[in-house]
């Protein structure tokens, strides 16, 4: 594959959108960070990057719609093509079927271009013929239902019907639907008030004046959803330590483990660290909080946030949650295990083509983490068990199998904020967030005390 900028030519916001995709598709790049570093590197203009971000996620979150709509007007089977033909076929296909502000002649004109930029000039007249044949008929086209609802399911909303599936079977179609309803266009960045140093109100302040929309989450005291912030760690605000980025469904994780001033606390898996600050916070920075993960070289990204944000009360270890010894016995643990993440594929759509999530394998490795965490709470403490994922065996499942086998837990009061409410299959000490529901990602939380 040649560089987009081969001929010497400036790069256009389509031949960035390419490269991006590709890397995505061919080297398992994550969307959002190769994104922010392609932005970072290139001096292309404001609406550019807005187009090419828009045609980048759009693309890779409908891969399996626009390949669908592709294939019934090709004569090749699309699982032939180059990578770097097909990928611009699904560009071409996006932008006729969902971007208004491209016209559809232009479209298959700026794919053929950006077909020969890439040096593959001979593939230009396949898809200058494909593309045409789209914008013959403009109109979606899906299976019928009737033939099989997880196959129209899995086309419609781009997503793989092993998933469609295990939703669909886990917590029925009225909350798979839901759930797949979700999985388009970018969730809004969430921020978590240092109320060590300020308050929400003066944040909003603070960032107002710097043309930054910030405004109260509904739900969540403390949490702010913002908007056109560029990139956040070059703002004042951010380097002195006024706020840290974490998800509302994060922070609602932390405020179900209800941390007291001057108790000791363990985060089992906590790089990199957000989840740490805000029980911190909720300490008023007075306590200990030992921070632990499997790999040491993330410990840093938690001893700088600490810094950034004045925190203290923070200790790191490098240590494998499954079978880690030597930990102190704690008031508080959180153990927000590895999961398959399928509650953020709204901020991550690369995820759920992953041949191997791992949805079978993980929840082994979670009990394991869980019954070791357990061994280091005090009696009368309190655990957390949370996952970014919606998967009944890595959630649910994990817990009930926990608590059949220890005697010395039973589950846990958990307190709502006023307006959020469990889903009808959680149990009491129990939360399934929806994506989007509550202004959050798709998350799992259960609250465990030990008798």
């Amino acid at each position: 594959m040649q560089k987009a900028d081969n001929n010497g030519k400036k790069q256009t916001p389509r031949q960035l959108c390419l490269s991006l995709l590709l890397k995505t598709e061919l080297m398992g790049a994550y969307s959002n960070i190769a994104l922010d570093k392609a932005f970072s590197s290139t001096d292309i203009s404001v609406r550019d990057r807005a187009f090419a971000a828009a045609l980048f996620y759009g693309t890779l979150e409908k891969k399996l719609l626009l390949d669908y709509n592709l294939s019934l007007v090709s004569d090749t089977p699309i699982n032939r093509l180059q990578p770097e033909v097909l990928t611009i076929l699904r560009m071409g296909a996006y932008q006729i079927f969902f971007m208004d502000s491209v016209p559809s002649p232009a479209a298959v004109s700026e794919s053929v271009d950006l077909c020969r930029r890439f040096g593959a000039g001979e593939a230009s007249g396949f898809i200058n013929g494909v593309l045409r044949a789209l914008c013959r008929n403009t109109e979606l086209r899906l299976p019928n239902p009737k033939k099989g609802k997880n196959k129209y399911f899995s086309i419609k909303y781009s997503c793989p019907e092993t998933i469609v599936r295990l939703w669909r079977e886990g917590y029925g179609d009225d909350t798979a639907l839901k759930i797949l309803q979700s999985l388009y266009g970018r969730p809004a960045i969430c921020a978590r008030v240092n109320t060590l140093k300020t308050d929400a109100h003066s944040l909003i302040d603070i960032l107002s004046q710097k043309n930054i929309k910030a405004e109260a989450h509904r739900y969540i005291k403390d949490a702010l959803l913002i908007s056109g912030t560029g990139n956040i760690r070059e703002l004042d605000s951010y380097k002195k330590g006024l706020f840290h980025i974490q998800d509302a469904a994060s922070q609602l994780c932390c405020m179900a483990l209800d941390c007291k001033s001057g108790q000791t606390v363990t985060d089992m898996c906590a790089a990199p660290g957000g989840k740490s600050f805000t029980i911190a916070e909720y300490m008023g920075n007075t306590g200990s909080i030992l921070s632990c993960d499997l790999y040491e070289s993330r410990l840093s990204l938690i001893k700088s946030g600490s810094e950034r944000l004045g925190i203290d009360i923070i200790s790191t270890k490098a240590a494998d949650s499954s079978k880690s010894e030597g930990l102190m016995m704690s008031d508080r643990i959180l153990c927000d295990v590895p999961c398959s993440g399928l509650g953020i594929i709204r901020r991550k759509p690369e995820l759920r083509y992953k041949t191997e999530l791992g949805t079978d394998t993980l929840p082994q490795l979670q009990y394991e983490i869980l019954c070791n965490s357990s061994h280091f709470l005090k009696s009368g403490g309190v655990l957390v068990y949370s996952t970014c994922t919606l998967n009944p065996s890595e959630n649910h499942g994990v817990v009930k199998r926990f608590l059949c086998g220890h005697s010395d837990f039973k589950p846990g009061r958990l307190k709502l904020p006023e307006g959020i409410k469990r889903q009808p299959f959680d149990a009491e000490n129990e939360l399934t967030l929806i994506p989007g529901e509550y202004d959050s990602d798709g998350f799992f939380i259960s609250v465990l005390t030990k008798v």
